[in-house]
């Protein structure tokens, strides 16, 4: 019987412990999207994670739906982001990065020369995002053409390579929370013909395809992905017709890749684990179909992280905002201590208050 609190290998990574710092977008990048001094600090005070996966991070500039989150596609990025991971390891922490395209989750005025944002089809997401003028509604999409898939997979394939240059110890790819992937997989926006649209498995075929790419330039021991079947992720996109049938076929497709983990988000991100309006789901289906790591997230408190551990429900479980107020978190769990209160209008934007200023429990 495993404990929340004991190591574990998981593909190529050894963790000293099953608490996973859950991606975190925090919109404190610095000039030309890089990490910087402030960020070290922040992923440093929390290298006591078992795993930390940092913030989504584009991999080109068409990749990117908020004002100052950082990207892994330019050398000056690959060198901020070399600080924060040497400054994990220094620690002794484990940390991979999310690659992230959000597809049609972005606005003009954040994308190369005006652009329009780029999606499986041109249906307009009802989302807001973060802009210099604040929150605006994102802009209209255009649908990627099949011709363009070829390179969007190749973008793929050199963000992972740059985080390994960057020092980092994976990736995880997010195929979640209504982004690009998801945005190919679910019938809700894919109106496709051909061969990315239509079957599951055509809606399919570009994660899988990225998947396999990625795992082709660093290895399946290094490779994560994060999939959401029940996110709507604050309305932007409804439910695919039939998640159960779509996230089963992904997830077998993915077991013979030898991937090192799959994060899953049980429920609406960062809301309830069983939304009111969707069908139930059995996620454990596609845990028994998975032959790596299983990682949960959503809501989960102390006792029902260690129990999930303990009775093989999962091998590791994700925090997201406690880790934001708490940078010892995993001290804390295990000695039942209180938690930091967070200030949730520092979220987004702005410097170290709210962001690296959160006490320990020894300060």
């Amino acid at each position: 019987m495993s404990s929340l609190f004991d190591p574990a290998q998981i593909g190529d990574i050894a963790v000293a412990n099953r608490i996973v710092m859950a991606p975190l977008t925090r919109n404190r990048a610095i000039a030309g999207n890089v990490a910087g001094p402030l960020t070290v600090e922040y992923y440093r005070q929390r290298a006591s994670a078992g795993l930390i996966i940092a913030e989504a991070s584009q991999i080109s500039p068409l990749a990117q739906g908020y004002l100052d989150t950082p990207g892994i596609h330019t050398p000056e990025q690959v060198a901020g982001w070399r600080q924060v991971t040497d400054a994990v390891h220094a620690e002794g922490g484990k940390i991979v990065l999310q690659l992230w395209h959000v597809g049609r989750i972005s606005h003009s005025s954040l994308l190369p020369d005006g652009a329009a944002p780029v999606s499986s089809s041109s249906r307009r997401s009802e989302a807001k995002t973060f802009t210099r003028d604040g929150f605006l509604p994102v802009s209209a999409p255009r649908a990627l053409r099949d011709d363009e898939l070829p390179g969007l997979i190749d973008d793929y394939r050199r963000a992972a390579r740059n985080a390994i240059a960057a020092g980092f110890d994976g990736v995880e790819v997010h195929a979640a929370n209504t982004y690009l992937l998801e945005q190919f997989l679910r019938d809700s926006v894919n109106d496709r013909s051909g061969p990315y649209g239509g079957s599951i498995a055509n809606r399919a075929r570009l994660l899988l395809e990225v998947m396999q790419a990625i795992v082709a330039e660093i290895g399946g021991g290094r490779t994560g992905i994060r999939l959401s079947p029940l996110t709507t992720f604050g309305g932007t996109t409804p439910l695919d017709s039939d998640p159960q049938a779509l996230y089963g076929y992904v997830v077998e497709q993915l077991a013979p890749l030898g991937l090192a983990f799959l994060h899953v988000i049980e429920g609406e991100t960062g809301g309830t684990r069983n939304p009111p309006a969707a069908k139930p789901f059995d996620y454990e289906a596609l845990h028994r179909s998975f032959p790596g790591a299983w990682m949960v997230n959503n809501g989960y408190s102390r006792a029902l992280a260690m129990e999930t551990v303990a009775e093989g429900k999962a091998d590791l479980v994700a925090f997201g905002r406690p880790f934001i107020s708490t940078p010892d978190l995993v001290y804390r769990l295990s000695h039942d201590a209180p938690l930091n209160e967070l200030r949730a209008d520092k979220l987004y934007g702005g410097g170290a208050e709210g962001y690296t200023d959160y006490p320990t429990l020894a300060a």
